[in-house]
């Protein structure tokens, strides 16, 4: 059997850099560990950190195609991310003009989430740990 150990990365494509440079970086926190811009292929890429660790990859092409959220179609369904307090996470988004979905409880772990979404309309998740 192979041996993963963990999640290395998640790719993310965007269809405005700049403006989702600033939604990951300025809004949600990430550290910038690389840029890269790749002249041949028209593209950024951009490497982002949580707490040091190495998470995303958001790449830029020139006039990629949407990717339909909704409804749900096949494919990685969306990004979470882990929140001590999902209420000062939630009160921070808002203030920074991100409206998230009213916060639910998870049926099985009694944990509290909310779903929002990124510039592209990719959705992301707020897990309370």
């Amino acid at each position: 059997m192979l041996q993963l150990h963990k999640i290395h990365h998640i790719a993310i494509i965007c269809s405005d850099y700049e403006t989702s440079k600033h939604f990951y970086t300025a809004m949600l926190g990430l550290e910038v560990k690389r840029e890269v811009y790749r002249a041949e292929r028209e593209s950024y890429k951009l490497d982002l950190a949580l707490n040091g660790e190495y998470v995303i990859e958001l790449f830029s092409f020139p006039a990629p195609p949407e990717r339909p959220s909704h409804p749900e179609a096949s494919g990685l369904r969306h990004l979470a991310f882990a929140v001590a307090d999902i209420e000062v996470a939630v009160r921070e988004l808002q203030r920074q003009g991100v409206l998230p979905e009213p916060i639910r409880v998870d049926e099985y772990t009694g944990k509290r989430f909310t779903f929002f979404s990124d510039p592209d309309n990719l959705p992301l998740e707020l897990y309370e740990m």
